[in-house]
């Protein structure tokens, strides 16, 4: 059970790395218009927002990792489970407010990461 919850945590950071690269480097790109839904246009007024949030997603993921790499088990769990809770609420609020796919990409996986997790501990890894 660790090295499954081990694993999504990883897959999730990961994850927030890419995001922070589409939103901090890539923003004016055409993969990133296709994955956000924007224009040339749009992007050349959001970039310093988009960059902003890329860089809140780049310690989302540096938590997530933090997490998964800590040699203590018993303080990695609660970090890992800190971060997974913040990146569901913020998927919940970006599904709100944004786009409901945002649920779907950062919410649903946090939820079984965190679900990993806490079952892990519970077995006591």
């Amino acid at each position: 059970m660790l090295t499954a919850s081990q694993s999504v945590v990883a897959l999730i950071g990961i994850l927030h790395i890419y995001i922070l690269v589409m939103e901090m480097f890539l923003w004016r790109s055409e993969r990133a218009y296709r994955a956000f839904g924007t224009t040339p246009e749009i992007a050349a007024i959001t970039a310093p927002l988009a960059a902003n949030q890329g860089l809140y997603n780049g310690f989302l993921a540096a938590g997530l990792l933090w997490g998964v790499i800590h040699p203590n088990n018993a303080f990695a769990w609660q970090i890992q489970t800190f971060f997974l809770l913040c990146v569901a609420v913020a998927g919940v609020y970006g599904a709100a407010t944004v786009k409901r796919s945002i649920l779907f990409v950062q919410t649903v996986p946090s939820a079984i990461g965190l679900a990993l997790v806490l079952l892990a501990h519970q077995a006591g890894g």
